[in-house]
């Protein structure tokens, strides 16, 4: 595999950028080497520009569920584009896109467009404390909800300590207010908001958490989640910026069968441009301004070329997709699983719908603390061996698979090939 084009680009782009990326996983220091440069990418498939060309299973981070430059997405922009990038003004392609997403989730009677999965969250996070008059916030270990600063924290030693935050520039105040419980534990919620309910805004979480590795929740965990926060008049918010069209056409909310107060979505919503969505009831969403007190705006949000590239996607997503995607995406988890028993290996394969995890670990992985004993190590080499047998995985272990309608049985068969050899190498 040559590289030479993508590491005179990457000295240069370190001249520029902050680690010479725009977002810091891309900069493979999880599984070491340095990144490849992309230039293009058509189906399942992405090119680099020395030529190499790989299966793709990151999908630019999952909102690429119809693969790369889908014929009807890749149209509906260019189409919209022609007729102005931007406006600062209201377009009917925002009620069009809206009406897709209702459609889909009907709690989210009202959606406010923004720029980003971190732009929802905060946002929905910002409305909660207005509505209940409260600060405190949980949100749970490991579950990532962007970089607003009081979510970038962790927890401490202990079910109930305070977070501690886990970037520089974040004040230690604004940690002050965030909780931080370990994920799929209801008895240390339960114990939490015995002690502090009548403080607390809202919940927080990924219904299912995919920035520690694909977490599936246990049987119960979200239904009780939602029992323990309505006595205290508690605002429940999934996150499902990657779950969202993604585990189902409804996103968690709909494969498990909760009713959150206020959704956050984005990735599949824009159809791989920057997007994201916040809402909830008409009574919850009449606080936003202008109609209510709790501001929040943004210049581009709601750009026509994003709701055109949403409006196309949602539109291929049909119950025969959602079944192609199923039996894709098992069969090369079955596979994965198969070539590593094979070659003596053990692993843990997590899945729902088309989002994955390979976790070089024992044990079951249910949490942060069970996906931190994974041997990153090994991840690590299985990662450049794939990579050198053309397949893309995301290069840390702590990152979900991601498979599209583009994926075909000859990419699934390739990949098991090819992670059955490197797997017999380590």
């Amino acid at each position: 595999m040559r590289t030479e084009r993508s590491i005179r680009f990457f000295e240069e782009a370190r001249k520029r950028m902050p680690g010479g990326v725009s977002s810091p996983v891309r900069a493979f220091k999880a599984v070491g080497g340095q990144p490849l440069f992309i230039k293009r990418g058509k189906g399942s498939h992405i090119e680099d520009v020395d030529g190499n060309r790989f299966i793709d299973y990151v999908l630019s981070w999952g909102p690429m569920i119809m693969g790369h430059a889908h014929p009807k997405v890749v149209a509906s922009i260019a189409k919209a584009s022609l007729s102005g990038t931007s406006f600062g003004a209201p377009t009917s392609l925002e009620i069009k896109l809206a009406q897709a997403i209702q459609m889909a989730f009907p709690l989210m009677e009202r959606v406010r467009f923004v720029n980003s999965g971190t732009e929802a969250t905060m946002s929905a996070i910002r409305l909660a404390r207005a509505v209940t008059g409260r600060n405190k916030i949980i949100k749970f270990e490991g579950c990532y909800h962007g970089h607003a600063d009081s979510l970038l924290v962790r927890a401490g030693s202990g079910a109930t300590t305070l977070g501690i935050p886990d970037s520089g520039g974040v004040p230690p105040v604004l940690a002050h207010d965030t909780l931080v419980l370990p994920f799929n534990d209801l008895k240390k919620v339960e114990s939490l908001l015995m002690k502090e309910g009548n403080q607390v805004a809202c919940v927080i979480v990924e219904p299912v958490p995919g920035n520690m590795g694909t977490i599936l929740p246990a049987p119960g965990y979200l239904a009780g989640l939602r029992e323990l926060t309505k006595p205290f008049g508690i605002l429940l918010i999934f996150d499902e910026v990657m779950s969202g069209f993604r585990v189902a056409l409804g996103g968690a909310q709909e494969r498990y069968g909760i009713r959150p107060d206020l959704t956050c979505l984005g990735k599949i919503i824009g159809g791989g441009l920057p997007v994201g969505a916040y809402g909830g009831s008409a009574s919850l969403m009449s606080q936003v301004a202008p109609e209510g007190p709790v501001y929040q705006a943004g210049t581009l949000s709601g750009n026509p070329l994003a709701m055109s590239a949403g409006i196309a996607t949602l539109s291929l997503m049909t119950p025969e997709t959602y079944e192609y995607l199923e039996s894709c995406s098992a069969a090369l988890s079955e596979g994965l699983a198969d070539a590593a028993r094979r070659a003596k290996i053990k692993i843990q394969i997590n899945r729902v719908g088309s989002q994955m995890t390979v976790f070089f670990n024992d044990h079951p992985v249910t949490d942060y603390t069970s996906a931190l004993r994974s041997d990153t190590k090994q991840f690590s080499r299985f990662f450049t061996r794939m990579l050198t047998r053309g397949v893309y995985l995301p290069p840390s272990q702590f990152e979900a698979f991601f498979l599209s309608t583009a994926h075909k049985s000859a990419d699934i068969e390739k990949t098991i090939q090819a992670a059955y050899l490197a797997f017999k190498g380590m």
